[in-house]
């Protein structure tokens, strides 16, 4: 069970990289066709799009996963089949219902609080996706119960690539924002076929010894209850979420013009590839906190918890910096030199996403440890904080306001869930050793300071403020024998870094510059 669940965390890790650069090459693409105006007509559908996602699948897919691998484990394979059938019908009825409502309102939002007449269309074009959607993510579900979730990673590339290449297509046409929009679509439309050939090839088989389990309207209901009460949660948290991300850009579009939302949605992809990073940890950081907290193991348990916010913070905080200093040709070779104008913005955000970074991993550590709503508490409160901020800000200083709001709301919540993260697990955080580890990170500033912002500037300052970072680092004796094993593990891999790799592990021993 180990290996599989291990396994399953790997392909899950994969499938959401998967996903997320689809995303990224899909906003680059549709950045540069449409232009800053075009590109933000269609960044203020990106809400609407998640928004009513979330709201019509309810948190049942993670239900579905839940329950199904718990009543398949029992070997109750006709309440298995019936969970996902009646999950699945609900969500089916919630998108179309929720559909038509963003179908018929889609004129009010555009033109009585954004402003703007051209988001109408694009609007309207969500309301297909919907329905779609809920039929991937019940099938999604399936398939993360029965621990096959490589079929998860199919079925989000065939999205991805349908995504792409159908915006593509039809904004090349000249549909403008609607096209970007109707691309996502057909997007979903293949994606949702795709995972019911999968569901139907795979899954399906599984049942063939099966009767349909005949229960009375009531008996159904009472079905849907028990997995609309895991659900609701999980839906609260995933609209927390994405309010944190997206707050701003519906700010930005009721306040200021469509060019303004597409200047900062042009820094926000680039802002959150920090992220990836901690996704990957907390992951594996969840199911790993749990054993040790159920073994009631402290010492494991601090030993999982420091770790894991040590790696993050040695490889996020330089990251999250050298964008930051270089915010400027970043953008360039991603967005094209039309979007210098939200240099600023990224350089601000970035360091936001990097709080927010930290405040993933400690989520999951609570999650861990038995305190699953903790970490919903804490980002309800975050998300009113952060509409407050960015309503204020926005209005005073633009688009800058945004970032600074949002920074200033991940600042509060990464420090209010560390608070409670120490609290509850009670663990000694090494605060001496992650000081140490933020003043090596000052390395790659000063660096930073005194080299051009161009993209050969860029090159040589990220190559150079790495190396300054990994001396200071070593002279500081930041790094752990573990570390220094781990890392001397990873590039030993590269053959022509191998000779360096042992001589500065040499180095580091002789002198005696390890962490203690």
């Amino acid at each position: 069970m180990a290996n599989k669940v291990l396994k399953g965390s790997f392909i899950l890790v994969i499938g959401n990289l998967l996903f997320r650069l689809g995303g990224y090459i899909n906003r680059l693409l549709m950045s540069r066709m449409l232009g800053p105006e075009g590109y933000g007509l269609y960044g203020l559908t990106l809400p609407f799009q998640g928004i009513f996602q979330i709201l019509s699948a309810g948190g049942l897919p993670p239900a579905i996963s839940k329950y199904v691998a718990e009543y398949n484990a029992k070997d109750e394979e006709q309440v298995t089949r019936q969970i996902i059938i009646t999950a699945t019908k609900f969500m089916i009825l919630m998108a179309i219902l929720l559909s038509i409502i963003l179908l018929f309102s889609s004129d009010f939002i555009a033109n009585t609080i954004f402003h703007k007449p051209l988001v109408v269309w694009p609007l309207r074009a969500v309301s297909i996706i919907t329905p779609f959607s809920v039929i991937v993510g019940a099938m999604r579900g399936a398939f993360q119960g029965f621990y096959k979730n490589e079929y998860t990673v199919y079925n989000r590339l065939a999205e991805q690539v349908g995504i792409i290449v159908f915006a593509c297509i039809f904004v090349y046409c000249g549909l403008y924002a609607m096209g970007a929009v109707l691309g996502t679509a057909v997007g979903f439309i293949i994606s949702a076929i795709t995972a019911v050939i999968l569901y139907k090839k795979y899954i399906d088989p599984l049942f063939k010894n099966t009767e349909t389990l005949n229960l009375s309207t009531r008996e159904e209901l009472k079905l849907l209850w028990m997995l609309i009460k895991f659900a609701i949660p999980v839906a609260i948290t995933a609209l927390s979420e994405m309010a944190i991300y997206d707050v701003s850009t519906l700010v930005i579009g009721v306040f200021m013009l469509a060019t303004d939302v597409g200047y900062y949605n042009a820094a926000d992809p680039i802002a959150r590839i920090p992220l990836i990073i901690s996704l990957s940890v907390s992951t594996v950081l969840l199911p790993a906190t749990a054993e040790a907290y159920s073994l009631k193991n402290q010492q494991l348990l601090e030993e999982y918890v420091v770790d894991c916010l040590r790696y993050s913070i040695l490889t996020v905080l330089p990251l999250s910096l050298l964008i930051a200093i270089f915010s400027k040709p970043t953008l360039i070779i991603l967005f094209g030199s039309t979007y210098i104008p939200s240099s600023g913005v990224l350089s601000i955000l970035v360091i936001g996403m990097s709080f927010y970074s930290i405040y993933m991993i400690c989520s999951s550590i609570l999650q861990g440890t038995g305190k699953p709503r903790l970490p919903m508490y804490i980002l309800l409160i975050g998300t009113l904080i952060n509409i407050i901020f960015n309503a204020l800000f926005v209005k005073e200083i633009g688009i800058l306001g945004a970032s600074i709001a949002t920074t200033l709301t991940t600042a509060i919540l990464m420090i209010v869930i560390m608070y409670f993260v120490i609290k509850h697990t009670k663990i000694s955080i090494p605060w001496r050793n992650i000081i140490q580890i933020i003043i090596s990170n000052l390395a790659i500033v000063f660096i930073g300071i005194f080299i051009p912002k161009t993209i050969i500037g860029l090159i040589i300052g990220s190559i150079i403020g790495i190396i300054v970072y990994l001396i200071v680092l070593i002279l500081l004796r930041v790094l752990t024998k573990k570390d220094v094993l781990f890392f001397a593990e990873f590039f030993n891999k590269i053959k022509f870094l191998k000779p360096y790799t042992d001589k500065t592990i040499k180095f580091i021993e002789k002198h005696n510059l390890i962490y203690k």
